[in-house]
């Protein structure tokens, strides 16, 4: 695995009239082949609203948590990055109606690329393997009712949860990732005051407090676009935390986890041994490898004596959520992330078959 840490209401009514069984697409600009797929290219959908009919952001507006207030609810959910000091988040609110924000810190360039259909956010580096930069579109397509982005500089396609490109000059390139976790908005708040936070004033009409699926993210049986294989082990809109691991993966769920204490699990997955830090009240799950980026291994347990801390060792270290020992003798170590983020079981279910489910 390649690693570095560091729109409306209008189209939903679109979508809920389009017939969800039609395959291919529509006169959109995209007319594929059999051959110029890595994944079945009939059963990529068009989305309807054409390739960047969803307008992707980039030099996005940064704001602070305070400016935020007004446009967020303590349970909206954030998606977090963190590059040397700085940390940065990116609401739902204004993924929903972008899905792809092209972003830089530092010497870092990312996009962070978000699907509202699979609740799946992830960020991708924007230099691609052959060193050039570029940013990404939201293409109109959709594979298993997740995002399709599209790079600007060779107009190549990527499947988001493949984590590859699947069409076009760079077809079977991965994306180098960036470490993201996701939580609610007040506990993100309590964690990371200081944090830089993606405003609304983006130069787009938007109303960012108005979720533009409807019913969608609350109805188990409700589906825009199919999905294949139907996997009914889990509800198909419970969010849970996947690792990946080439095809395969492994789900965490919330009900896991404590409503009242931060909690550690220790797993192995892969011949890995892991640990997935959480807590349901909080809403957030995170998962790392058990040793440090020294290469030593700390005897880790959970810290709830303070909101920015969620683990602390037998030396005196302290964590925070991106697993970055933030105080204490090693401050500046970290835990090595494992390549995980948060989604609706649908997205997982269907892009990785038979994927295991802690506890079950």
């Amino acid at each position: 695995m390649k690693f570095k840490m560091i729109l409306i209401l209008v189209l939903f009514s679109f979508f809920s009239c389009k017939d969800s069984n039609d395959s291919g697409f529509n006169n959109n600009g995209n007319n594929p082949t059999d051959n110029e797929w890595l994944i079945p290219w009939n059963e990529v959908k068009d989305g309807g609203p054409g390739k960047d009919g969803i307008p992707s952001l980039s030099t996005p507006p940064h704001s602070n948590n305070e400016a935020m207030e007004d446009y967020m609810e303590e349970d909206d959910l954030i998606i977090g990055i963190k590059v040397g000091n700085v940390v940065r988040g990116y609401p739902h609110i204004i993924l929903d109606w972008h899905e792809i924000i092209n972003d830089q810190i530092g010497d870092a360039k990312f996009a962070l690329t978000y699907c509202p259909l699979t609740g799946t956010g992830i960020a991708w580096d924007r230099i691609l393997n052959n060193g050039e930069e570029t940013t990404f579109g939201v293409s109109g397509l959709l594979y298993n009712t997740n995002l399709i982005p599209y790079d600007r500089k060779t107009d190549s396609n990527w499947s988001q949860m493949r984590n590859e490109c699947v069409n076009g000059n760079l077809s079977g390139e991965d994306p180098v990732q960036y470490q993201v976790i996701e939580t609610k908005w007040s506990t993100w708040k309590s964690m990371f005051p200081e944090a830089e936070v993606v405003g609304v004033n983006t130069g787009f009409d938007r109303n960012y407090g108005n979720y533009p699926y409807g019913t969608y993210i609350n109805n188990n049986d409700y589906l825009i676009f199919p999905i294949s294989p139907d996997d009914d082990r889990l509800p198909r809109k419970e969010r849970v935390l996947g690792i990946r691991d080439n095809r395969d993966a492994k789900v965490y769920r919330f009900s896991s986890f404590s409503t009242s204490a931060i909690q550690i699990i220790s797993d192995q997955y892969k011949g890995d041994e892991i640990i997935v830090v959480g807590n349901a009240d909080k809403e957030f799950m995170v998962a790392f490898k058990k040793e440090l980026s020294d290469g030593s291994v700390p005897q880790l347990i959970p810290s709830n004596s303070n909101a920015r801390f969620v683990m602390q060792d037998s030396n005196g270290n302290k964590y925070d959520l991106f697993g970055t020992i933030v105080e204490g003798p090693n401050e500046g170590e970290y835990l090595i992330p494992e390549d995980s983020y948060m989604g609706y079981w649908l997205a997982w279910g269907s892009f990785y078959i038979d994927a295991e489910i802690y506890g079950n």
